[in-house]
């Protein structure tokens, strides 16, 4: 399996004298993983000492992630956070037609022993995310989330918790995707076990908003990095 090189100046998409926003790519993790020596803070204190990540994500999402340059701006996007006032839009691809409407789940989680996390109304912690269709596919559907809480695996578990599971989430049941299983009388060779077209949960940070240091705001996008494209253009020709 080719070794990822994962460079910095590449994921960078917004920079400012106290904000960098970065397309995380996927199998990348934010902080430092004992499996990997490699990860975003690292990548930018290699830049600059000063770098602070804002905020996480799974080792498996792709998308916006935010920096910080300095103590003051950390503490700036820190309370944005904390007050819930950061606005942040996933992407997430789903097997089934998903609800033609917006869902406002409020369902409380928490860490269960065996580090998944689970839905637990008397002990859990308030959890609440926004949820609609994007775009339908004939089997799939791909969902906008909007996490109004930040908690771990938040979005994953949610919608498991719908029965809508995100493809490739093995942790809370969601089921890799084949090509055999979006295009028809496709049969992958006898010799070959047909491999998934996508090797991870299949979650993308689309955007962030924030306020910055002189109450400006920042708004950035970031595209779907090649895997997920190439996935959402067989389902849109084949599904």
């Amino acid at each position: 399996m080719k070794k990822n090189v994962w460079k910095a100046e590449d994921m960078v998409v917004y920079d400012d004298d106290d904000y960098t926003i970065i397309n995380k790519p996927p199998h990348l993790s934010t902080l430092e993983d004992r499996n990997d020596s490699a990860n975003v803070l690292s990548l930018f204190r290699a830049l600059d000492n000063n770098y602070q990540v804002c905020h996480r994500l799974d080792k498996e999402t792709s998308g916006a992630l935010l920096l910080a340059k300095n103590d003051q701006a950390y503490k700036v996007a820190a309370l944005q956070f904390q007050e819930r006032e950061v606005e942040k839009v996933y992407h997430a691809l789903v097997k089934g037609r998903f609800m033609n409407e917006v869902i406002q789940v409020d369902v409380p989680l928490r860490t269960s022993g065996s580090g998944r996390v689970i839905c637990d109304k008397r002990s859990g912690k308030e959890a609440v995310t926004l949820l609609r269709p994007k775009q339908f596919f004939k089997d799939y559907t791909l969902v906008e989330a909007k996490p109004v809480t930040g908690r771990t695996h938040q979005i994953r578990v949610h919608l498991a918790y719908l029965n809508f599971p995100i493809c490739g989430d093995d942790l809370y049941g969601g089921e890799p995707i084949f090509l055999s299983s979006i295009k028809k009388g496709f049969k992958s060779k006898r010799e070959h076990e047909e491999r998934p077209l996508f090797s991870r949960v299949g979650l993308h940070a689309h955007s962030i908003k924030l306020t910055n240091v002189n109450k400006n705001i920042i708004s950035h996008s970031c595209n779907y990095p090649k895997d997920m494209k190439v996935i959402i253009e067989k389902l849109n020709k084949f599904n």
